[in-house]
């Protein structure tokens, strides 16, 4: 495994922070939809592959105890009933495919994006060991989104990933690079969270459990063996909110586990596990869906 190296650079990487908040606000902070009287999520983000072939000590990766790599990964008949479950409800949203591994390493994570493609925008989120001239330009040629590369090692993934782009003729808005090769000293150049208390490295703000959460209003996570999750910073991965295997998207949705958390989270009440853990802000995104919300609960 690669492991994290702390670098300083000029760049500030604030500013890299806020590019991905402002362009990730359209996506999900636009105008909820509703389905059957019910707000529908605007992002759902799937975990491909429970393996990553990095070890980076902001991430709970780095401790096998916690996250150790099974390498389980997603199969086509889950993302086939995910598929037919969206468009059941009309769902006019985004993917992203991240969670809690390198999606890149799923062999067929192309063909995955294809199928989610025909109901919504897929991104892919990878640290680029794996992307080459070759790779960059399978993903172009897909019917992926756009690719978001974590540049870990240093500035010089900048030039490395700049000369591929251009050399291979994928427009520039199609990549995004990110820079995240900083120190602890200013967390890494990530927004950095405890990911509901499986980490404590870096400036970490204090757990506020009357501190309002949007994430139950506007999104979802699906981990590899359909399991559907709280949010993508629920690491801890004990307390399911049902399986898309077992149920129709929209019934986990607005089922009477995750109505529980939600109703809890929108009203500053984080007391249940692991949100008791938890110290994400959770108001970044999704305040129309809240909003919505609000006026359900």
């Amino acid at each position: 495994m690669k492991n994290l190296i702390g670098h300083n650079s000029p760049l500030n990487p604030q500013e890299t922070i806020q590019k991905n908040i402002i362009r990730k606000k359209p996506i999900l902070d636009r105008e909820p939809q509703f389905f059957n009287g019910v707000p529908i999520p605007s992002w759902i983000e799937l975990s491909l592959i429970d393996a990553c072939n990095r070890s980076c000590n902001f991430c709970p990766k780095f401790d096998e105890k916690i996250a150790p790599n099974t390498y389980n990964k997603m199969e086509f008949d889950l993302i086939d009933k995910l598929v037919l479950d969206l468009i059941d409800i009309n769902y006019e949203g985004a993917f992203c495919l991240c969670g809690y591994g390198e999606p890149m390493l799923h062999k067929d994570y192309l063909k995955i994006v294809n199928k989610l493609a025909a109901v919504g925008p897929v991104e892919i989120i990878t640290n680029g060991d794996a992307v080459n001239k070759s790779s960059l330009l399978k993903i172009y040629q897909s019917n992926a989104s756009r690719l978001l590369i974590s540049l870990y090692d240093g500035p010089e993934q900048l030039e490395k990933f700049k000369k591929m782009i251009e050399e291979t003729g994928v427009p520039k808005e199609f990549v995004i690079l990110r820079d995240r090769w900083y120190s602890d000293k200013i967390d890494f150049g990530v927004k950095l969270t405890n990911r509901t208390g499986t980490i404590e490295i870096g400036n970490q703000p204090e757990v506020n459990i009357k501190q309002e959460c949007y994430y139950t209003a506007y999104q979802v996570l699906i981990d590899w063996n359909g399991d559907v999750f709280l949010c993508p910073q629920d690491w801890q991965r004990r307390n399911a909110m049902g399986n898309i295997m077992q149920k129709k998207f929209f019934d986990i949705w607005n089922g009477k586990i995750l109505s529980r958390y939600r109703n809890k989270l929108l009203n500053g009440d984080r007391s249940l596990s692991p949100c008791n853990s938890c110290n994400a802000d959770g108001t970044v995104y999704g305040t129309n869906h809240y909003l919505a919300w609000k006026k359900l609960i």
